[in-house]
């Protein structure tokens, strides 16, 4: 018998275990069983769209993008500085933001609303003041409206270039507007429900934006220092090329990311486009939710 037959499942097992157990932790089982197979109704059902991009191995560029983006905001990168514990424990943030996607886009409605009230109670406790004297408070609506659209601009942009089956127009909006429903949950007044509306949203916020050292210093430790075994690093670097290539030029500029020539910037999409694809086919899809 072709003993190349036992191999292949045998390396896709073994990526898509380590890859899972980086991104969701000692908890992950436990945590996926109990999203998936606990019955009850969910805020998102089977076909909504939300569902595609937050399953897609696309995330992974998406949700690197979304940090580089979220941290021009001077009060959001103050918050993140001081509270999130980002370089001594950038796993464990990691892998808390995985699981509260999870149980939100395919958990019940019940452990959804617990998930958004535990963020909430956090973001209550996280205030300060930025080296300029500005306050800040992780609860405030308009912040967290902040944090949102980056976030949402950019896995949909992800998903858009690297998914498996990018969405059409309909599904776009349908995506914008499932992610509203999470997001009003946890304080964004009048979130944004199509392209029209995020483009719109996200102009409104540029004339707040601005590059800090703790935001440069942030693009250099996610993109240039991950704790990483050597072997994950050139894959990494892929991913970090990508989400990069997919900012805005003037937020490359704000964090001081270069620019790659021409030529080497055509070659950065396919190299995403076909590690994305060597990550879903490791990654073992999770089970139908009940």
């Amino acid at each position: 018998m072709d003993s190349s037959a036992h191999a292949a499942p045998g390396l896709r097992e073994r990526l898509g275990s380590a890859i899972f157990a980086q991104v969701a932790g000692p908890a992950g089982p436990k945590n996926r069983a109990r999203i998936h197979e606990t019955p009850g109704p969910r805020w998102f059902g089977p076909d909504r769209p939300i569902r595609s991009v937050h399953g897609d191995a696309s995330m992974f560029i998406g949700g690197l993008r979304a940090l580089l983006l979220q941290s021009l905001h001077p009060l959001a990168m103050a918050a993140v500085e001081a509270h999130s514990g980002y370089r001594g424990d950038p796993w464990g943030r990691l892998q808390r933001t995985s699981t509260f996607l999870a149980v939100t886009t395919y958990g019940t409605a019940d452990d959804a609303q617990r998930a958004v009230d535990h963020v909430r109670a956090v973001h209550s406790r996280v205030r300060g003041t930025t080296s300029r004297g500005e306050s800040y408070y992780a609860a405030d609506p308009h912040l967290l409206g902040w944090v949102h659209v980056a976030e949402v601009e950019s896995f949909l942009l992800a998903h858009q270039r690297f998914g498996v089956e990018p969405l059409d127009a309909a599904g776009c909006d349908g995506y914008i507007t499932d992610a509203a429903r999470v997001a009003e949950a946890l304080g964004v007044i009048d979130p944004p429900r199509n392209r029209r509306e995020l483009a719109a949203r996200l102009g409104e916020y540029r004339g707040e934006l601005r590059p800090t050292s703790e935001a440069r210093e942030a693009a250099r430790f996610i993109l240039l220092h991950p704790p990483l075994p050597w072997v994950a690093r050139a894959p990494y670097a892929v991913l970090a090329a990508n989400s990069v290539a997919a900012l805005p030029r003037w937020a490359r500029t704000a964090l001081e990311l270069p620019r790659l020539p021409g030529v080497a910037e055509a070659c950065v999409a396919p190299t995403g486009r076909a590690l994305t694809a060597a990550i879903r086919w490791a990654m073992v899809p999770p089970r139908p939710a009940m």
